[in-house]
């Protein structure tokens, strides 16, 4: 389980750090019929290196928290993937 906190329609979709517990990204795409919560897993998905299919949206369908259900993967060892070095 993977706690994050999204800003769509930035500039461009990047990792922005933490905000609280919550790992905070940012998304290019508009928070518009579902469009940044596709682009949420694709994003996860692809900078983990996993299918898309491993990314799952388990809750806050609408809000800026959600929780990410990532299969094949300890969140500690998401985490830092996901902020690098």
């Amino acid at each position: 389980m993977l706690a994050v906190h999204v800003q769509p329609g930035a500039k461009r979709s990047e990792v922005a750090g933490l905000h609280g517990d919550a790992l905070k990204i940012r998304l290019a795409a508009p928070a518009i019929d579902g469009r940044a919560n596709a682009a949420l897993l694709a994003f996860v998905a692809q900078r983990l290196g996993l299918a898309k299919s491993a990314v799952e949206l388990k809750s806050g369908q609408t809000t800026r928290r959600k929780v990410l259900w990532v299969l094949g993967a300890r969140a500690d060892m998401v985490v830092r993937c996901l902020l690098g070095p």
